[in-house]
C-alpha cells in the first residue's frame, strides 16, 4: 500500500484512512472480489494502533461500504451496487469537499463533552441560567400582548426593535445611529459571517488579534481570506502594528474586540482606541468592532466603544444580548453605513428570510423596561464575585505555577502555565476529573495558555473546578 497517513493533518488518522478506503472503493483500488487487509495487518503496514484501523472500519461499515464477517475477514459490501446498480453516496467525499470548513477537532471535542457530560464548565462563553433575567422575561411573555407580525418582518429586523436599539446604544454605549443603519442578526456570530461573506473576497487580507476568539473561526479560511495577527499584550494591541501590516500586506479590514477582550480580558486604552481610528482614517481601512462586554465593567464606569469615538463612519459595530441577557434569545445587531447594512440585510434574507418576530418582541420589551438596567447592575455584581472567586482559587491551588492578569470586566480570564506540558493531555486529564476549559492554542499561536470563563458556574463550583484543574496539571507535569 503506497498510501500513508498525514500525521500533521488536523483530520484524525482513522478518518483519513476511512476516506482513503472509500475513495479506493469508488475507483476500483479495493475491488469486491478481494478482501480488505486485516485490522492487524493494516495497522502494522501503516504504523498505527489497531484501534485506529478498527475505528476506520467501523465508520465504513456504518455507511454500508464494507462487510465484516467472523472467519472471512473484511470485504467491500456487495449491496452498494445491487441488482439495479444503486450505490450509497460517498458521504465522506462530500463532507471533505464542502467549502464551509468544520471547527477544529479540539473545539468539536469541547462542544461534544459539554453537551454530553456534567462537567464543571469553565469553557463556555455564556451566562449560567441563574444569571438570566428570567423573572422579567417571563413577565413579558405572560403578561403583555404580542404586537408584532407572525409573518416575515422587515429584512433589517423589526422597525420598533431597531428604534429601541438606536436609543439603547445611545444611552448605554454612546453611539449615535438610526434604525436604517441597524441590522438585527441571530447573535454576533451571524453578524460576523455576513461581514466576511459580503464585504470581502477570496485573497483579501485582514488583521485579527492574537490571541482572539476570531482566531479559531473557520469562517475566514472558508472564505479564502488571508489572516495576519496583531499581538495582544497586557494593554491590548499596539496600533502601530496595524500600520505595519497594512504596508506589508494591504489589509482590507481589521477585526477587534477592544473592551474586555476574549480571551485575555484586556481593556484597550482610550489613547490606543483613538490611535486605531486615526490609522483607519489615514489608510481607509474599516474596523469591525465586536463588543459583547462593554456594559460589564466592575468599576461601573462607562467605557467608550470605538464606534462611539468614530466620527467618519469607519467602524462596523457588532454586539448582542447573548453575553449579557440570554443566549437563547439569539438577538444581535450590526451598526454601519446604510448601504452596507442594506447589502448585509439582503444576504441575511437569502439565508433565513429575516429574524424571528417573537424573540425580537421579547428583546424590545426587555430593553425598554426598567428591568434591563437593574439586571445589568445585578449581573455585573455577580460576575465580579465570580471573578474574585476564580482568582482566589488560582492563588490557592496554583500560586507558583501560573500567571494571570485580573480582568476588570467581562467573563474571561487568560492564564499562563509556567511549566511546559501537553495542553491536549491536560484537557483530557481535566475532563476525566470533571472540569473543562479552552486550551489557549485554539485561540492563538502561543502554547502554554488556558482560557477560563467564570460566567457559567457559581463560586462553589468555580473553586472545585480550579482544584480539579490543579490536580490534572500536577498529573501531566510529573
Amino acid at each position: 500500500m503506497d498510501w500513508k497517513p498525514n500525521r500533521e493533518s488536523k483530520i484524525p488518522i482513522y478518518k483519513q484512512l476511512a476516506i482513503y478506503i472509500e475513495n479506493g472503493i469508488a475507483d476500483g483500488t479495493f475491488p469486491q472480489d478481494k478482501p480488505l487487509p486485516s485490522e492487524r495487518g493494516m495497522a502494522k503496514e501503516l504504523g498505527v494502533n489497531r484501534s485506529t484501523v478498527i475505528a476506520a472500519y467501523d465508520e465504513l461499515e456504518s455507511n454500508g461500504l464494507i462487510e465484516r464477517k467472523k472467519g472471512s475477514g473484511t470485504t467491500v459490501s456487495k449491496d452498494i451496487w445491487g441488482m439495479a446498480k444503486n450505490r450509497i453516496p460517498s458521504w465522506n467525499r462530500y463532507i471533505e469537499a464542502g467549502s464551509f470548513l468544520p471547527n477544529l477537532p479540539v473545539t468539536q471535542r469541547i462542544h461534544k463533552e459539554m453537551a454530553e457530560q456534567k462537567l464543571i464548565n469553565l469553557a463556555s462563553g455564556e451566562l449560567s441560567q441563574d444569571l438570566f433575567p428570567l423573572t422579567s422575561l417571563r413577565e413579558i411573555t405572560m403578561n403583555r400582548s404580542f404586537i408584532g407580525t407572525m409573518g416575515y418582518d422587515h429584512p433589517q429586523g423589526n422597525l420598533i426593535l431597531r428604534d429601541t436599539l438606536a436609543k439603547h446604544v445611545k444611552q448605554f454605549r454612546g453611539i449615535e445611529t438610526n434604525p436604517s443603519s441597524i441590522l438585527v442578526t441571530s447573535g454576533a456570530q451571524q453578524a460576523l459571517h455576513l461581514v466576511v461573506q459580503c464585504l470581502l473576497k477570496p485573497g483579501d487580507s485582514v488583521a485579527l488579534e492574537n490571541p482572539s476568539y476570531h482566531y479559531n473561526l473557520p469562517v475566514f479560511k472558508s472564505a479564502g481570506i488571508k489572516t495576519y495577527y496583531l499581538k495582544v499584550g497586557k494593554k491590548g494591541i499596539n496600533p502601530n502594528d496595524i500600520a505595519e501590516l497594512y504596508k506589508k500586506h494591504r489589509i482590507r479590514m481589521i477585526f477587534l474586540n477592544p473592551i474586555f477582550q476574549n480571551p485575555t480580558g484586556t481593556l484597550l486604552s482610550l489613547e490606543r482606541r483613538k490611535k486605531i481610528l486615526e490609522i483607519s482614517s489615514e489608510f481607509g481601512i474599516p474596523v469591525v468592532e465586536d463588543d459583547p462586554y462593554s456594559l460589564t465593567p466592575f468599576s461601573m464606569e462607562k467605557i467608550p466603544t470605538l464606534k462611539s469615538l468614530d466620527h467618519h463612519g469607519n467602524v462596523l459595530y457588532i454586539s448582542s444580548l447573548t453575553k449579557i441577557v440570554a443566549s437563547g434569545l439569539r438577538i444581535g445587531w450590526i451598526i454601519g453605513p446604510k448601504q452596507v447594512i442594506e447589502r448585509l440585510a439582503d444576504a441575511k434574507q437569502q439565508v433565513d428570510f429575516g429574524h424571528a418576530s417573537y424573540s425580537q418582541w421579547i428583546a424590545n420589551d426587555f430593553l425598554e423596561s426598567n428591568g434591563f438596567e437593574s439586571h445589568m447592575k445585578d449581573l455585573v455584581k455577580k460576575l465580579e464575585s465570580r471573578r474574585d472567586q476564580i482568582t482566589e482559587s488560582l492563588d490557592t491551588f496554583l500560586k507558583d505555577q501560573v500567571d494571570f492578569t485580573i480582568p476588570q470586566g467581562g467573563i474571561h480570564l487568560w492564564c499562563r502555565i509556567k511549566k511546559e506540558c501537553d495542553e491536549i493531555q491536560l484537557l483530557e486529564e481535566s475532563i476525566k476529573r470533571g472540569v473543562i476549559f479552552v486550551p489557549g492554542s485554539t485561540m492563538g499561536t502561543e502554547k502554554g495558555f488556558v482560557r477560563f470563563t467564570f460566567a457559567r458556574e457559581n463560586e462553589e463550583m468555580i473553586h472545585k473546578g480550579i482544584q480539579r484543574f490543579a490536580d490534572a496539571l500536577e498529573n501531566v507535569s510529573n
